[in-house]
């Protein structure tokens, strides 16, 4: 790292606190600290820690776009933002790659997530979300995480990932054994790479056991037998593996929970939404600015350039804050505030920008629009009892479990 950033000054609010730590997005302290930084210090260098290194944090909605829209000096080569777990397990996934790779390992899924691909997959959805709703206990609480938001999610990652609805459940293990960089659900290291491992070979009995012709047009078929993508190394099939199930599992069953919560905290949207419930698509764009799931994404600079005013040299990393500019005020009127008929609600950035805007962002919203849908079908209102378990993750937005009451109309 450079040695000119030591002229910074570092904002007295956040003297001593490293903004990856887990515990200030577990207890919402995250709020107050990104609200510090985008009015005193919206490009600022974290200084190294014990176990991290020094890395800029952009945290305006702005200066952010700039950032993800300009992958020829940010580049996302190497840059994983599951940390703990690479150093484990070390695997490639495009996420974290540039172009010409990054096209190339990109290109065999994205006609999946086509206009007319998604479109038919919204019956699927709805008879999924009725079925599941109509099971749910009326007037006793349950965990609304394990029985619907984990439950819809895994039932439509195994459906467009083409594996057996008996196995969904691995699927949300694996992915919750990378994102909470297994803490408590492993014993220790050794035993996450078993699973890992497990993953790998599971997927690819799987596709020995399918016939390469004719095969159903799900994402790992795809990824198999896609020109630029079926002679992959292992540990970059595992990689994307991985990245294919988190995408389609954190943002979704995140953004079911958190819009419940948001709700529930805003009696008066709620109320809003009973009267106008023609307003739920775009009440999904705000559910997903308000949880923004994944907080951030990480790049490093390949040249020298200005962010918002500061020097940031080639070699540097940067770290783009979603979950500050979905928040930035400069970009929301009254950003803190949950509105369901927010006009520019679709402004958020939780998908991203550029090149590495989620492919599957049609999917994740169509689950939300149509789950609501079939819940104002059915229940006057969602009533969250007692305080969700949030999940402990600098990088997922996310919860264990939340205690919910239905309220029948």
């Amino acid at each position: 790292m450079n040695d000119f950033a030591t002229d910074i000054a570092l904002p007295p609010a956040l003297d001593g606190v490293n903004l990856l730590d887990p515990d200030i997005f577990a207890d919402d302290r995250y709020l107050e600290h990104f609200r510090h930084l985008r009015a005193h210090a919206p490009v600022y260098l974290q200084p190294a820690t014990g176990t991290t290194g020094a890395f800029w944090n952009i945290s305006r909605y702005q200066d952010i776009a700039q950032v993800d829209t300009n992958h020829h000096i940010f580049s996302s080569e190497g840059s994983i933002v599951f940390e703990d777990f690479y150093k484990a397990f070390p695997v490639k996934m495009f996420i974290a790659m540039d172009p010409p790779k990054h096209t190339e390992c990109r290109a065999p899924v994205m006609p999946l997530f086509s206009s007319r691909n998604m479109e038919a997959m919204d019956e699927l959805i709805r008879s999924r979300c009725r079925a599941i709703l109509d099971d749910l206990p009326r007037g006793v609480p349950f965990d609304w995480v394990e029985r619907v938001a984990r439950e819809l999610t895994g039932q439509m990652l195994a459906t467009l990932l083409g594996i057996p609805q008996e196995d969904r459940h691995k699927l949300l293990r694996w992915s919750d054994l990378v994102t909470s960089n297994g803490f408590g659900l492993i014993a220790d290291e050794t035993a996450r790479q078993a699973e890992f491992m497990e993953c790998l070979s599971y997927f690819m009995g799987l596709l020995k056991r399918r016939p390469a012709a004719g095969a159903a047009p799900d994402l790992i078929t795809s990824l198999f037998n896609g020109e630029t993508t079926r002679d992959m190394p292992p540990s970059e099939l595992l990689g994307n593996l991985l990245l294919l199930i988190i995408a389609g599992n954190d943002t979704t069953r995140n953004t079911i929970t958190g819009g419940v919560l948001a709700l529930h905290q805003a009696p008066d949207q709620y109320q809003l939404l009973r009267e106008y419930p023609e307003v739920i698509p775009n009440m999904v764009s705000e559910m997903i600015r308000w949880q923004t799931p994944l907080a951030y994404m990480r790049r490093t600079a390949l040249a020298d350039t200005r962010i918002g005013g500061q020097l940031i040299r080639a070699g540097d990393k940067v770290l783009i804050w979603y979950i500050s500019a979905n928040r930035d005020e400069q970009a929301f009127d009254e950003p803190e505030l949950f509105r369901i008929d927010r006009l520019n609600a679709r402004k958020h950035l939780s998908f991203g920008l550029g090149i590495h805007r989620c492919v599957g962002a049609r999917f994740a919203e169509s689950q939300l629009r149509i789950l609501w849908e079939e819940i104002q079908a059915r229940f006057d209102r969602v009533e969250v009892v007692g305080a969700p378990e949030p999940l402990r993750s600098s990088f997922v937005k996310g919860y264990n479990a939340m205690q919910v009451v239905l309220h029948e109309k």
